[in-house]
This record gives structure tokens, C-alpha cells and sequence, in this order.
């Protein structure tokens, strides 16, 4: 009888164990799903041209909306710059994604931002210094973590050659990622800021935070004009707001509703 209650009790743990990696089997296929997606526009911005063309082809057209913008009286021009994915280049951490069939977390992100091994954008670094040499002020907005990311990102910086970063003019996340109060910071200190640049519609001010695609959308159109004088976008195929914008239960559920989200919002030819 004893030897009968412990092969049952063998059995019984086997059977959970075996329930176990399957259930984790099947969440690690569906992350290396979600991953996936993103392989073809990271090789994209490391490998094509047409990235570097078009990064290169907005910082040209900041440097023109920064000269043609009018100063204010009593006020000194400013530009704001989001960094990752806009200043900055993260991809080798999306590599890192892909390859390994991992999600985003704070702490894999916090420690790549240690590593001390992002890039630069094309074209960023001279038009950071065109600002800062022609009577601008460069400020760097970023929701890069105030602790735990402020000292790995001052570093890459500096040795990417970017200019002016001081407790000032670098401002990362100490709170909500939306960014409209640290910009009234800026302001408060009388500068006008007379260009913007982002990857993310939220760069631009609170209107589009956590808000619907077609809420976002709108957004651009209201503000069509704005865009190319006042508000610069590179592109991130990779990742953004916008994904949380495809529904609002986008981040509620589990990778395969992600996957499952992602693919019932595309638009497709029926074939016939």
C-alpha cells in the first residue's frame, strides 16, 4: 500500500511537472511569435540605407525648421529631443529580442542601458551640435528611468559625441511617462521651444498619451502643418505608442492576444 500511495503521489507530480513545460512551451512559442513580427524592420533600420536616408533626410529638415524659427522676444530658443529610437539607436536590444525570444522588461532594458553599447542616429549628433553652436539649446526629454538609467545614458552620450548634456538639459523620467510638465519646465525657465523631435506622437505633447489609434490619427491631421516645421518624426517600425492604440486590451491579456491583436488589425486583399 505504501509503495502503491508513492507511485501515485511519482504519477501525479510527473503529470504537473509535464503540464508545466508544456504550458511553458507554449507561451515561449508564442513570444518568439510576437518577436518575430519585429526581425524584418530591425534589419531594415540597421542594414538599409533608405533608414540612414531617412534619419538623416528629418535632422535636415530640423536644422531648416530651427532656422526659419522666430525668436521670441525676451526668449531663448530651444529644441526638445526624445533619445531612444530618435537620438539614439537601441536595435542591438531588439536584436537581443528576437534572437532570444524575450518581451520587453524594465530590467533587461535598465541593464542594456548600462551596458553602455547604444548608437547613435544618423545625422542626430550634428544636429545636435548645429543647435547648441547657433544660439539654440538642445534639451534631451527622454522616459529613460532618472534612477538606475541617468548615469549609462550621460556616458553613451559622451562618447557618441553629444553635446550640452547637463542636469538641465537632460531630463528623463522621474514619475508618468507623459512629457508635457517636463516641457513646461523648460519653458518655466524662459525658453521657447521651437522644434520638436520624436519617434513617438507623444513627443509632441499629451494630446495622443494613451490614447486610440484613430484618436492619434486625428491628431496628425489637425496638426498636418505642424509637421516637418515644428514636429520632426523618425521612424521605429519596432515598437511605440501606437501599439497599445490597436486596442485597449492590448496589454491586458497574454502574448498570444497580442499576436492575435497585431493581426486582426491589418488591412488585407481578400485574394480575388
Amino acid at each position: 500500500m505504501k509503495n502503491l500511495k508513492l507511485s501515485i503521489a511519482t504519477i501525479a507530480v510527473a503529470s504537473l511537472l509535464s503540464a508545466c513545460t508544456s504550458q511553458y512551451a507554449t507561451e515561449k512559442h508564442e513570444q518568439l511569435k510576437l518577436q518575430n513580427q519585429a526581425a524584418l524592420g530591425i534589419v531594415w533600420m540597421q542594414q538599409s540605407g533608405e533608414y540612414q536616408a531617412l534619419a538623416h533626410q528629418a535632422f535636415n529638415t530640423a536644422k531648416t525648421a530651427f532656422d526659419q524659427a522666430k525668436k521670441t522676444k525676451g526668449k531663448k530658443k530651444a529644441v526638445v529631443v526624445d533619445l531612444d529610437e530618435t537620438m539614439m539607436d537601441n536595435s542591438a536590444y531588439a536584436g537581443w529580442q528576437v534572437k532570444n525570444g524575450e518581451d520587453f522588461t524594465q530590467e533587461t532594458w535598465t541593464k542594456w542601458v548600462n551596458a553602455r553599447q547604444t548608437a547613435a542616429i544618423p545625422g542626430a549628433v550634428e544636429f545636435a551640435n548645429y543647435v547648441n553652436n547657433h544660439g539654440g539649446t538642445m534639451f534631451y526629454v527622454s522616459n529613460r528611468l532618472e534612477n538606475g538609467e541617468r548615469q549609462g545614458t550621460i556616458d553613451d552620450m559622451a562618447r557618441l559625441g553629444f553635446p550640452g548634456v547637463s542636469e538641465k538639459t537632460l531630463i528623463l523620467k522621474d514619475g508618468k511617462s507623459a512629457k508635457s510638465a517636463r516641457y513646461k519646465t523648460i519653458t518655466d525657465q524662459g525658453y521657447d521651444i521651437v522644434v520638436y523631435v520624436g519617434d513617438n506622437l507623444n513627443d509632441f505633447g499629451d494630446a495622443t498619451y494613451r490614447k486610440p489609434n484613430a484618436e492619434r490619427r486625428d491628431f496628425v491631421a489637425q496638426n498636418a502643418k505642424q509637421f516637418g516645421t515644428k514636429y520632426i518624426v523618425l521612424p521605429n517600425p519596432n515598437y511605440g505608442d501606437w501599439e497599445g492604440g490597436l486596442d485597449s486590451n492590448y496589454y491586458k491579456g497574454d502574448v498570444k492576444n497580442k499576436v492575435d491583436i497585431r493581426l486582426n488589425s491589418i488591412k488585407a486583399w481578400d485574394g480575388k
